[in-house]
């Protein structure tokens, strides 16, 4: 009788383990058709997807070419961009010292990075330490700080300190690359080690990230990474520059395979927990994940239109909402032709990640939810692909349309005030650096900080438009000012001005 109920027992498990396979298969599929669906009408060259459950690898694959002309396949060990997502491993690195008893959350900035200065004295002296996290301290966004200049980290922290503040201390929410700079300055001034040195020393080399690299440019030394790609409406899919800038490394710069995401992600899904070894104490694991800043409409995602959450809310580099009745922790990742993107529902002990070498290519966003579905709540009602694409086909027409309008405002048949020789000279902006304007066969030519340059076309009146940058493949407007003997003075470009200096 024991033995046929143990027989019985035995029987019974592998028909429930039988079917949780089958089942697992078929959300493998199913998420599978929707990737190669979407990648195609999305046009991207190459992307990774890693599904986490459980602990356990249920979901990893690779699709796609790293590079067109090529053709060379990605592979586990390809290395992709994680840009914003590194926000997270920044925040992991900086909690471990806070369990040693090296600093604490509230500890104030000026007392370990002593060159912290922001144009409010204020939030200078009470700016904290889980501050350069959150978004939250009050200063406007100042990214052109390392999109039009090369200089280090602590020049480009220094610079920062003339961008001006847009809201009350911890009163409201602009998303800040700079404070994740001074964060790695702060990890760097307390554990004696670069950032980049700490992070790989005490996350990467645990987990086994072998191929992961703290320094961007360190990824064409070690080879295998994928080239960046973006969809031009006018040009259709063209090859962009790399942008990376490790001066502001800790804000998105690590770059990491695959299979090294895997082992991540399983690291986040066990709680901070790698094997036996507990890498951040449980409190301090919870406390990365707690919401610090709300976003009320500012700062959300379009698909929340999708999504339609309750609440938004930011901790310690991931953005949070409510999804099916549970907390649901993500993050984007967006750099120059490559985007990542990560999300964490830690009540069915399950995340995903996407990699991708295409410009926003927001089937990212379409991925994480179709994942989420069916491995944490095992639904297939909803066609993400479709939705998220058409939301976006949105958002594109209404951008052509708003560049048609602008091309409309054009006034035709006017001159500069000037002969174009006038216009020739340095231009200063305390916390952007030095634009200088030069005349090269009868155009105008701009130069920032001797790193990036453009051409110029006349537009109307005194204001010119660039060329499309070979990064971003955007056009800029530049409006010259004059004074009042008739002398170019200044331009400016996005609300920042350039005085002319000679």
């Amino acid at each position: 009788m024991k033995n046929r109920m143990h027989h019985i027992i035995v029987l019974m498990l592998f028909f429930q383990l039988s079917a949780i396979s089958a089942q697992q298969k078929n959300h493998q599929d199913r998420l599978d058709a929707m990737i190669v669906n979407g990648m195609k009408d999305w046009k991207v060259p190459g992307l990774a997807t890693i599904v986490v459950k459980d602990g356990k690898v249920v979901f990893q694959k690779t699709y796609g070419v790293k590079n067109l002309a090529t053709k060379e396949p990605i592979d586990e060990n390809t290395l992709f961009n994680m840009a914003s997502t590194t926000k997270a491993i920044v925040a992991i690195a900086m909690g471990m010292l806070v369990d040693e008893g090296k600093l604490d959350w509230d500890d104030k900035v000026v007392d370990h990075v002593p060159y912290f200065k922001l144009s409010d004295p204020y939030i200078t002296a009470d700016a904290r330490v889980k501050d350069l996290f959150t978004h939250n301290l009050g200063i406007g966004n100042a990214d052109f700080l390392w999109t039009l200049d090369s200089v280090s980290t602590k020049e480009t922290i220094k610079r920062f300190r003339f961008a001006q503040g847009s809201y009350p201390l911890r009163g409201g929410f602009t998303y800040q690359n700079i404070m994740y700079a001074v964060a790695g300055e702060v990890i760097a001034a307390v554990s004696g080690q670069p950032w980049n040195e700490f992070v790989t020393e005490r996350v990467f080399k645990p987990l086994g990230m072998n191929r992961t690299q703290a320094v961007a440019s360190d990824i064409f030394k070690v080879g295998n990474y994928v080239t960046p790609y973006y969809d031009d409406a006018e040009d259709g899919i063209v090859q962009v520059d790399y942008g990376f800038a490790d001066q502001i490394g800790p804000a998105g710069m690590i770059c990491a395979t695959p299979g090294d995401i895997s082992k991540y992600l399983t690291f986040l899904v066990n709680d901070g927990i790698h094997k036996s070894d507990t890498l951040l104490r449980p409190k301090t694991f919870k406390y990365l994940f707690e919401p610090k800043s709300f976003l009320g409409d500012t700062g959300t995602y379009p698909t929340n239109a999708l999504t339609k959450p309750n609440w938004n809310t930011y901790a310690m580099g991931w953005f949070q909402q409510d999804y099916k009745g549970h907390k649901l922790d993500f993050h984007t990742g967006s750099l120059f032709g490559l985007v990542a993107i990560a999300g964490i529902v830690h009540d069915k002990n399950m995340a995903v990640y996407v990699f991708a070498n295409l410009d926003h290519a927001e089937l990212r966003h379409a991925i994480m939810y179709k994942a989420i579905d069916l491995f944490a709540f095992d639904d297939d009602s909803r066609d993400w692909h479709t939705e998220v694409f058409d939301l976006y086909q949105g958002f594109k027409k209404s951008n052509l349309e708003y560049q048609e309008k602008q091309k409309k405002a054009r006034v035709r048949n006017t001159d500069p005030s000037l002969a174009l020789q006038a216009y020739e000279g340095v231009y200063r902006n305390k916390m952007l650096g030095a634009a200088t304007v030069t005349l090269q066969n009868d155009k105008l030519q701009i130069d920032f900080n001797e790193f990036v340059d453009y051409n110029m076309e006349h537009w109307h009146y005194d204001t010119f438009i660039t060329n499309k940058d070979s990064r971003f493949r955007q056009k800029m407007t530049i409006h010259f000012k004059l004074n009042t003997d008739g002398k170019v003075n200044a331009f400016d470009l996005f609300g920042e001005e350039f005085t002319k200096s000679k």
